[in-house]
């Protein structure tokens, strides 16, 4: 019981600071200072679901005790067999409610509700390497796809015999957050297979690298234009007859960290630069960001989420149709659905393991 006030006292103390926040909100002053606005507006929002399950379950608990006091106090038969009708329903809903609390009550990754950014990179295994990463593009594109989110290709650079050398990507949603969720695919992804290239029918390893950076905003970072060096050249890619005639592609070279980013998949020179200025925006972020996931990982022996971007986290084995996720040892033997963009089952399971982590983290 005492844990059942303990957990009401923080649904209450965050309820005050909610309404307080819904309050502000309103306020003329900080819809003016859009700053202000935007970070607000964040707090709230993280902890809208926080509130409304917490008051769900302070509802059941006021619930339970009510039902326990006609038990002692009432003498009435049928409001006492309704009262233990009412408990025998509840109570069992108790445990599971805390638990969904206690996660909630965790401070969540603070970059969890942003877009993303994703970088594939053909790795060891040259061509095949190159068509593998290809694979990965299409799985992310279809399971984006089947999420509702919008897909955006800033930079690539195609493989000689298919699919790509590099391809840069964004992934987002006015709904959700899309980092939150994606984060999970930062790593090496290694794949077993006879490839396209081999003449003799051998089974060969290849890998991609997945980077999955949180999409910085126009409030995370502030850029000196200075500092920023622009380039312009003609785009190499599809699009038409125009696309080889016009200096449309931008290449941006940040002076102080020496970080290159371009883009040239849109007809217009102006979209290519907002573009690259937003990628940039997000290379210069997740420098600060990485510090953040290290400091994580120093804390955990094991890492769901977030660690080290050249561990290897998935092999893909095409001669037994399995994927296997090795931060969890969890595998799945539908290979072709797999790859085909169904790939929530593996992210629910990391997300349980990392949820079981900083459950224990925090009790420690």
């Amino acid at each position: 019981m005492a844990e059942n006030n303990t957990l009401v006292d923080k649904i209450l103390g965050l309820q005050e600071k909610y309404l307080s926040l819904q309050e502000q909100l309103t306020d003329p002053a900080v819809i003016a200072d859009m700053k202000k606005y935007v970070q607000l507006n964040k707090d709230y929002k993280q902890l809208k679901p926080i509130v409304e399950t917490g008051l769900e379950y302070k509802k059941v608990v006021d619930e339970i005790a009510e039902a326990k006091d006609i038990l002692i106090n009432e003498k009435d038969d049928d409001l006492r067999e309704m009262a233990r009708a009412e408990l025998a329903d509840l109570e069992p809903k108790v445990p599971q409610m805390e638990e969904d609390i206690k996660i909630l009550l965790i401070p969540a990754d603070p970059d969890d509700a942003k877009n993303a950014i994703i970088e594939i990179r053909g790795g060891t295994g040259g061509d095949e390497a190159a068509i593998f990463a290809g694979d990965l593009f299409r799985m992310y594109s279809k399971f984006a796809e089947k999420r509702g989110w919008k897909l955006e290709v800033n930079d690539e650079a195609p493989g000689t015999s298919g699919g790509y050398k590099q391809i840069v990507f964004k992934l987002s949603s006015n709904d959700e957050g899309v980092y939150g969720v994606m984060k999970y695919e930062s790593g090496v992804h290694r794949v077993q297979r006879v490839p396209q290239t081999e003449t003799q029918g051998r089974i060969q390893t290849s890998a991609a690298s997945v980077a999955v950076f949180p999409e910085a905003g126009e409030f995370d970072i502030e850029l000196n234009m200075n500092d920023i060096r622009k380039d312009t050249f003609c785009s190499s890619g599809p699009g038409g007859q125009g696309v080889n005639t016009t200096y449309s592609a931008v290449r941006l070279t940040h002076i102080p960290s020496g970080i290159v980013v371009q883009c040239q998949e849109e007809r217009s020179q102006l979209k290519n630069l907002d573009r690259a200025m937003e990628e940039l925006r997000t290379r210069l972020y997740n420098l600060e960001h990485q510090k953040y996931l290290d400091g994580i990982a120093a804390k955990r022996r094991t890492m769901v989420s977030t660690g080290d971007r050249s561990a290897k986290i998935r092999t893909y084995n095409y001669p037994q149709g399995r994927v296997t996720d090795h931060r969890i040892n969890w595998s799945m033997y539908n290979l072709p659905v797999f790859m085909d963009g169904d790939i929530q089952e593996c992210i629910d399971q990391l997300q349980i393991a990392e949820n079981a982590e900083r459950l224990k983290e925090a009790g420690e």
